[in-house]
Formats: structure tokens, sequence, C-alpha cells
């Protein structure tokens, strides 16, 4: 897509009420000295008050007060086009907040079916439940209505903008008509209280019949003022409970138990979120109101690129994007705007190639790259040992489709019945579907989403894409497979999902079909994250570091082959898509993954460690109901995590094991085995703390610990040789590298919100400045000193600037370059990966290793040794291991990192990694 300003690097930035717009044009300077061509930004539009994210949007037509609203945002802006730096924003057009700072859903609940902004949000006005007809669903009472009510907990307060139902931290505007007939009620009773000619008494008649929103001003003006009215008006807001109650039922909404939500809510949430309100963005209207001041900004040339959050929870993906390239055209015609969008791609699933954006935000990527950093023999060994310890033998396919299945009914009854309601509407005029009660549709529909193997589809007329057709014929199939009792059913169902109409249908019902399937992808999404992501990612522990989004738990790995033939694929197809390792949504860190990874080279020596602790540690296990916390699958997630997360320095321990505490309870509750977030069990999860808390302590008869510390010093150090070996393959590939926040020294952060912590900037700037001043005294020397205190995280900050300073100045070469795999011949072929970039007669050339512990275990007899702690370099290392170049190739090389020369047809690895563990050569002038 040309004319489109492509960055170069993104840098992902999380801005909240601890890191404001001045903070950040404060770091600009240190940005562009990285090799940062692009700040890529959370959301930047006001939000609800003391967001940690900014995705829970109150109001996109401003810019966020809390972060410094448009002084400060104006101010960030200059100094990015100062210092010549594009703004990559991360927009939400999915959904709202359902909060009453947001002015437009505080209207609906005001006004109802009336309000202007009605049909701004994807609101079931009239559900299957008659007495929720006109109204909105809150389920945000801590206990079923009447007992809140009769408690008092529900109160009446007056304020400037007029009268509101007020629940702990919840407010909700009382309707025009209720508002008029309290305060007519209040005027008379104030006029008798203190007779006709009372000025207060006067004044409160007065303001009456004036327009609502200036009789609630002055009404709060009079309560404010006048301490007659303030006590009268305070005695008579306190209402009795059937007054109350009376009160409420005039409401256009309905109060309710939290618990009730996901069962009879009638507005479309985020996930199972009840408190984000999805926005019907298929309206040109929505549309355009949610997105005038993103256009502003980018008619401005402020914001130069968007990130799309949540793409797939649109009901027509692909008309939103057209739109969105549409009003953000050029004068000279050219609809090629930055875009990359939030999409999580199944196994074998390819992006659109017809919507038009750049490519995802890459996870696509991050699994990618991740992947060949795990040894496939190992990961053999660790199959057995997963099912040895944790007794798991459930393959991870089933798994997620039982965990699909869970969260359906755990979390989405209520979408799921509403669903098989709309399903029956088609059915009732079909013969074939007529006698199908709603419970089997209802059942059929669980069935076939649950085994739906991508997150959705894409059906947005009345012909079905031939990818889209195979995954719903899949789905059917699984579904019957696993539970033949739906067969008649899902046959059903798949007709519908397929659009092969029967004969005779009028216009209307067809349009009824295509309604309930563009609906159903609407679902699937949900079901897929709540179930894949935040369910079985967390029970599937035999490598934690495959768990990712979009990732393959199962797998053992794959070949560096494999790696290239996907890399040239996504050069070819979306060679602008970011390049992934860490975001703020990943279930660890990059570092965190690379270190775990090492897990799988030295799986023999893991296994017999695994099996030491666990009895060496059996006795410090509470038990509760019986059994031992935590259980052998828990245990090894909470060894792996240990493993991942251990500090590099002595005196960061406390602060880390208060962080992998309160990990391990997120961890427990989002795997709903043993304790969940609907009902948490306070005695489990106590006892795992305990227990993680106790093999931590170093008391004399705690054997786990030195023997735990003497394991991690060797994944560390591989975990990060992984580290350094990752951030070039992610700079030098097709696609745009993009860092995480903090990450340019290690990283050792778990899931949110752990991975949103503060980042010590002012360090990261001053270690840089310190690296620039000693390069120039020479790179040799420099290199030697940064392998040698590896530890302290300089020498990935060092790969990353020399990385993204060689790519800034051959951007041509990366953003258009073809790409070569390299194949290595020789005794360490199977552990280095390389390949060219080549653009006309510009070259560059990227070797790093790969499986490096098992590379040092080489000639160390059995397969349970431990492999010293050193880098891999030279002959010691690699032998007589080449690279086979291309024809047409350089024959003179500088190297980067070590300003050294090399040259030859054929290139030894031994010596393109002689002094530093990584190469990224350039062709030599």
């Amino acid at each position: 897509m040309g004319g489109a300003r492509i960055p170069a690097a993104t840098y992902r930035l999380q801005f909240n009420e601890g890191f404001r717009f001045r903070d950040a044009a404060a770091l600009v300077p240190y940005l562009a000295a990285l090799g940062i061509t692009d700040l890529y930004a959370s959301p930047l539009l006001q939000a609800r008050r003391g967001s940690p994210h900014g995705y829970d949007v109150t109001d996109p037509t401003r810019v966020n007060e809390a972060l410094g609203g448009g002084e400060g945002f104006a101010l960030l802006a200059d100094e990015l086009q100062r210092h010549r730096m594009g703004l990559l924003l991360d927009i939400v057009p999915n959904h709202m907040a359902a909060s009453s700072e947001n002015p437009w859903w505080r209207d609906v609940l005001r006004n109802g079916p009336d309000s202007s902004y009605a049909d701004f949000f994807d609101i079931d006005w009239r559900p299957l439940r008659p007495g929720l007809h006109g109204k909105v669903l809150l389920p945000v009472l801590g206990a079923p209505y009447g007992r809140v009510l009769e408690s008092g907990e529900v109160k009446l307060v007056l304020a400037e903008d007029g009268l509101w139902a007020a629940y702990r931290e919840h407010r909700m505007p009382l309707s025009p008509a209720s508002f008029r007939r309290l305060a007519a009620g209040w005027a008379a009773g104030l006029r008798d209280a203190l007779g006709p000619g009372h000025t207060a008494g006067a004044a409160m008649m007065e303001i009456v019949n004036r327009p609502c929103g200036d009789a609630a001003k002055s009404l709060w003006r009079l309560y404010a003022t006048s301490p007659e009215i303030k006590a009268f008006l305070d005695e008579n807001l306190r209402l009795p409970a059937d007054d109350l109650d009376r009160l409420l039922a005039e409401q256009s909404y309905r109060l309710a138990y939290w618990r009730a939500g996901s069962e009879e809510l009638n507005y479309r949430r985020f996930f199972d979120v009840t408190d984000l309100a999805g926005v019907r963005m298929d309206d040109e209207k929505v549309f355009e109101a949610t997105h005038a001041l993103v256009f502003e900004l980018v008619r401005r040339g402020t914001v130069t690129g968007l990130r799309i959050d949540h793409i797939d929870g649109l009901s027509d993906p692909r008309a939103y994007l057209r739109a969105l390239q549409g009003r953000l055209a050029r004068p000279d015609g050219d609809h090629s705007f930055y875009i990359v969008v939030e999409k999580i791609l199944g196994q074998g699933e390819e992006l659109p190639g017809d919507w038009p954006v750049h490519g995802t935000t890459g996870y696509d990527f991050l699994n990618l790259v991740n992947a060949i950093f795990v040894d496939g023999d190992g990961a053999a060994e660790l199959d057995a040992l997963y099912a040895r310890f944790a007794g798991v033998r459930t393959g991870f396919d089933r798994l997620v489709y039982e965990q699909k299945k869970r969260v359906m009914d755990l979390l989405f009854p209520g979408e799921v019945r509403a669903l098989a309601w709309r399903l029956g509407l088609p059915a009732e005029g079909d013969r074939h579907g007529r006698d199908l009660t709603l419970w089997e549709l209802e059942r059929a529909l669980v069935e076939v989403t649950a085994c739906l193997p991508v997150y959705r589809t894409y059906i947005d007329g009345f012909t079905v894409a031939e990818h889209d057709r195979d995954y719903i014929e899949h789905a059917v199939e699984e579904a019957v497979r696993r539970n033949p009792a739906v067969t008649r059913a899902a046959g059903f169902l798949r007709r519908v999902l397929l659009l092969r109409f029967p004969p005779g249908l009028t216009a209307e019902q067809r349009r009824l079909w295509l309604d309930f399937v563009m609906r159903w992808q609407q679902f699937t999404g949900p079901a897929m994250a709540k179930g894949f992501e935040d369910t079985a990612l967390y029970i599937y522990n035999r490598l934690v570091s495959l768990n990712e989004v979009g990732g393959e738990p199962a797998s053992r790995g794959i070949p560096v082959r494999e790696f290239h033939r996907r890399n040239a694929a996504r050069g070819r197809r979306w060679p602008h898509a970011l390049n992934a390792t860490s975001t703020h949504d990943t279930k660890r860190s990059e570092d965190v993954r690379a270190r775990i990874n090492v897990l799988s080279e030295i799986a023999g020596n893991w296994a017999a460690r695994v099996e030491r602790w666990s009895r060496w540690n059996s006795a410090r296990k509470p038990v509760v109901d019986g059994a031992p916390v935590p259980d052998g699958n828990m245990e090894l997630l909470v060894y792996q995590t240990l493993i991942g997360a251990w500090p590099l320095r002595e005196g960061e321990v406390p602060a880390v094991k208060e962080r992998f505490l309160n990990y391990l309870v997120k961890a427990a509750r989002e795997a709903k085995v043993h304790t969940g977030w609907l009902d948490p069990d306070d005695g489990y999860e106590k006892a795992l703390q305990a227990f993680a808390s106790s093999i931590l302590e170093p008391d004399s008869g705690n054997r786990f610990l030195d023997d735990f510390r003497e394991f991690q010093r060797v994944t560390a150090f591989y975990g990060a040789l992984n580290s350094l070996a990752q951030v070039l393959l992610k700079a030098a590939s097709p696609g745009v590298p993009d860092f995480y926040q903090g990450t340019e020294l290690w990283n050792l952060s778990l899931v949110d919100p752990d991975n949103r912590r503060p980042v010590d900037f002012g360090l990261r700037a001053r270690l840089l400045a310190s690296l620039m001043e000693e390069e120039a005294l020479g790179r040799r020397a420099l290199v030697e000193k940064l392998l040698s205190g590896w530890d302290d995280g300089r020498v990935k900050l060092y790969v990353t600037y020399k990385a993204l300073a060689f790519r800034r100045a051959h951007a041509a070469l990366f953003a258009e370059g073809e790409y070569i795999p390299l194949d290595a011949a020789g005794p360490a072929g199977e552990h280095v990966c390389a390949f060219a970039r080549r653009h006309g007669d510009g070259w560059a050339l990227v070797a790093v290793p790969r499986l490096a512990a098992r590379l040092r275990l080489r000639g160390v007899p059995g397969s349970g040794g431990l492999p010293e702690t050193a880098f891999p370099l030279g002959e010691a290392a690699w032998g007589d291991t080449a690279l086979l170049l291309p024809e047409g190739a350089p024959g003179r090389w500088h190297n980067i990192f070590t300003g050294e020369k090399v040259a030859g047809e054929c290139l030894r690895v031994a010596d393109l990694l002689r002094h530093f563990p990584v190469a990224l050569l350039g062709k030599d002038k």
C-alpha cells in the first residue's frame, strides 16, 4: 500500500495518570536516539477517571484530561514533530465505558429509547424478558435488588446535573419525567411548610416548569445557598424502600444483582465485562461521531498511523476498515493510511487479503520467532513429564473445546440464549428446522462454537468465502463427532451459517438468516478469547513459554526452515505489519518466555529437578478440602514462573516475591479450576500463596532454594542469549519492529497488571548515552565489557540501538527488501538462524544462535547435565559451520556490532560470532 508513512520502528507507551503527555514528551529525544521512528500510544481519548489503560473511553471527542488534556497533547505532538517521529495511535471502535462519566451512555439511561444516543450502543430494547422492554439492565449491585434496596444502600442524591440514584461508586440519572414529578411535589410541600409568601418556597415553585437541565441547575443553586431548602430536600431525598422502588421502576434501566448480568444483560459488552458497552460502528453517524477527533488529528498530521483494537468485535470489520481508509484519504486521493489491526490468527489462518490495512499488531510474529527457540526433541520429553507429574493426558485441542463450552455456560449464558432465540426465527420458516426446540438449537450453537478453530468468520453478504466455509464445515463436523446428540440441529445450523437457503424465502427472510450469522460472528470471538486465552492457557502448564495469544501450547517448536517459510510469506503479504515480542496483553514478557524455552533444551535435567523439588517441598503444601495445594499441574506453573521471573539482582527478590504471589492468584482464578473471579476460594488462594512463599524462605530446612538458584542461573543466562537473538530477528525480519515500554533492558514481567509497572526511563536514557560514548572509543572493547556484565541489560540495549540505527539508515532495504533464507552447513548448522535482506545493491545479513544450551551440552555424557554458562563464540562453539551465500552477495561485509570485517563466498559462523553472540552485517564499501 504505497504512499503511507511506514514506521521503521515503534515503541509502545502505556499512558495513565502516572505517565502523562509531558512525561512522554520528555522521553522523545531518548526514543529518537534509540532508533525509534514512531511512538505507539495506548488510547489517549477521554477515559474513565483513574483508568490504568485508556480502553474504557467515556468521551471520544476529547483528549484525556487526566493525561494533560489538549495542552499536554500539543506539547507531545510538537516534540514528536521536532524529532520527525510519527504517532501510531491505539483506538477503540468496539466499545465505550458503560459509566455515568460517559455523556452518551448517561443520556441513554436518562431518556431510554428516546435518547439521541439510543442507537449508538448495541442494545436490545425488546429482549426476551418482557419486563426489560425499553430498559437497560444494569447488573451493578453486590446483592439481590430487594435486599440492597431495603438496606438503604441505594440513595437518591441531588447534584448540579440532576437527580441521581446512587449505589456505591455508581450513579444512575433519573428521567426528566421523574425529576419533574419529584420537583413539583417538593415545591408544593415546601410551599405548604413555609407558606405561599416565603421567598424560598416561591423560588422553588418558579423553577419547576423550566427546561429540565435548567431546572436541575436552579434547584442545585437553591439547595447550595438556602439552608431551609437544603434541610427540606435532605429530608425528602430519604425515600422509603417502597417509594424508591416505584421511582426506580419508572426509569429506563433496571438495577440488578451482578450475577444476573451473564444471564439477562441486554446490551453487547466487551467479552464478559459489563461496564464496557458495545458500540454500533456499522451506523454511519456513530462512526463519524466516535472518530471525529481522530480524523482531525490525522488531518493535522499529528497522528500518522492507527492501531485498531479488537477488530473482531465489530459487526463488519471489512466495511469499517474501508470506511476508515475512505475518511483518511489524502487530498491527492491516496487511500493508504498506515493501519494495523489487533487480530489474533488461528493456526494456518491468514489475515483477509482484501482488508485495507498493513497487517496485524504482531502476535503472529511473536509466536513464530518464539517457536524456533523450543527444542523439539526436548519438548517430547516434556510431554512425558507433564503426563507423569501433572497427570494431564487430555490434548490441548480437547481442553480448548471443553473450556469454550465452560465459559459459554459460566460467562455467556444470556448471549447464547439470545442467539438461540434469533436462530429460532429462521427455523420457524424452514420445514427442516421448524420442529427443533430452542434447547436443541442452543446446544448445537454451543457445540459448533466450541469447535470453531478460529476466533471468527467474516461473512458480510450472501456469498460465503471458501475459507469461511471450510471453518464452518470443520466446526459442524467436529461438533457432531464430539456430541452426536446435536446432529440434526447442527445440520440446520450449518445451512444457516453457510446461507444455504431453502426455496421460496423472501428477501426479508434471507436477511434474517444473514443477521443471525453476523451476530453469531460477533460472539465467537469472546467465546474463543475467554475459553482459549483466559482459561486454557492457564490450565495447560507443560511448557508455558508457548502459552501465548495465538500460540500453539502443545507444539514442539518449529525448525529454522519453517521459520524462514513463514517469515518470507509475511514479507510478501504483509511487509509492514508489526513485529511484536512483548505487548500490554502478552501472558509473559519476551525475556520470561526466552528463559522458559531453555527448559526444552535441558528437559532431562528439568524433569529430574521438578521431581526432586516436589519431594523436598511436599511437606510445605497446605491441605485444603483434603487435597494438598498446589496439585502437580499448578506446581509446574509455580516452578516455571520462578524460572522466568527470578531477578538478576538479589536486592530485587522481595519485590519479585510479592509480584509472584499476586500473579499466582490471578493465574489460578483465570484457570477456574480451584478458584475463580466469580467465586473466589479464599482458602485455596491463601494456601497457594503460603506454599509459594514458604519455598522461597531461606530457612535451614529449605533444600529447594539453593538448588533452584543454581539451576536458574543456567536458564537465565541462555534465556538472555535467546532474547538477544530474538531482538535482532525482530529488527531485521520483514515487518516493523515493535518494542514494548522498558523491554530494551531485561524485562521479567508477567501478565497485566504486572507488565504495566512504571518504567525507569531515566536509567535507560543514561545507559544509552553512556553506550554511545563508549562506542566512540572502540566497539571491540565495548562488546567485551557488555558480555562480561551481561546481567545489567546493557547488552540488550546495545543490540537494540545498533540494529535500529542500521535499519533507519537503510530504510528501503528493510521496508521493501527481499528476504533470503541462508542455509548453515556443518556440525552446528541446526543451531544457526540466518538470512539476508537485499534491495537493489543494498544488503544486510543476520545470524543468530538458537538452542545454545544444547549446543553447549554436545560432548557432555548423558542428557541430565547442565551446560556451562559461556557465550557460544568462535571455533570452540561453531567449528567449521558456515553460511552459504546466494549468488550476487557481496564479497566483503562489516559487522555492525563489533566493527569487524569478514569476506568470502562462504562465511564461517565462527568468524561472524567470534567476539559477539549475534551478528548483523552490512555490505562493506
